[in-house]
């Protein structure tokens, strides 16, 4: 399930939990065993079994705890779990405002991504010392995505190093989906993803891949198009970004 079908569910998901009933006052350190329950219970009833709580974690702000769903939907909660927030949370701070969310959410990306071997990836490096490391969602047949690969060079040449991870953007019924079967079936995987990218045609090749579970990846993280540049701390940039700016903005962080 991915979180846009998760977030249609709320409306409904609210109204059960408007109902939801919970005992008497909590013991200390049961309030999580509680709230996961309370929470459980009426995912199951509004989603068909298809959501869950994953994870609880306690805020900055007083009685108030962050829940993550299994389709990674972030939600805010009262200890009871009888009532449910959906949104951002900010915290102040002299500098200005901190979106504590979207801390999170790159958090939730750097940990997935943590969990993709690096051997079904298609990796370009630099000759010498890397400085930092980005993971790009990319489509063979994307225009912008053939841009950025036209600067891959450039920017290994600044010490980034590039993993890119396939997500052709209609899914099994993109043109791209076979073409970049191809390239993660080929003997050399960089020099194929080149020629694709050329506009050049490869020989079909068919094995076992990772390029469905790196698309339902990408649709988890929440993206939508390529290329989609991760950059170390798990921030998602959606869409080309010029050599300059981009090595500004990965060794800037």
């Amino acid at each position: 399930m991915t979180i846009i079908s998760a977030r249609r569910m709320l409306s409904q998901f609210a109204l059960v939990l408007s109902i939801a009933v919970t005992g008497g006052a909590q013991a200390q350190g049961d309030w999580e065993t509680s709230l996961r329950e309370t929470i459980n219970e009426s995912l199951g009833a509004a989603s068909q079994g298809q959501l869950r709580v994953e994870r609880v974690t306690e805020t900055p702000m007083a009685n108030v705890v962050e829940v993550i769903l299994s389709s990674g939907e972030i939600l805010f909660s009262d200890k009871s779990g009888r009532f449910m927030i959906a949104g951002e949370m900010y915290m102040t701070q002299p500098q200005g405002l901190v979106n504590l969310t979207a801390e999170t959410r790159k958090g939730q990306v750097r940990d997935l991504l943590a969990g993709v071997p690096e051997d079904q990836m298609v990796i370009f490096a630099p000759d010498g010392e890397t400085r930092a490391t980005i993971s790009v969602f990319t489509d063979v047949d994307c225009t912008y995505c053939r841009r950025l690969h036209h600067d891959v060079e450039a920017i290994n040449a600044n010490g980034i190093r590039v993993r890119y991870l396939a997500y052709p953007r209609g899914g099994l019924e993109s043109t791209a989906y076979p073409k970049m079967i191809s390239v993660w079936c080929s003997d050399d995987r960089n020099r194929a993803i080149t020629q694709a990218k050329n506009g050049q045609n490869l020989p079909e090749r068919d094995c076992q891949n990772p390029v469905l579970n790196h698309h339902s990846l990408g649709n988890r993280i929440g993206i939508t198009g390529t290329p989609a540049i991760v950059l170390p701390d798990g921030t998602v940039i959606p869409g080309y970004m010029d050599v300059d700016r981009l090595t500004a903005t990965v060794l800037g962080q």
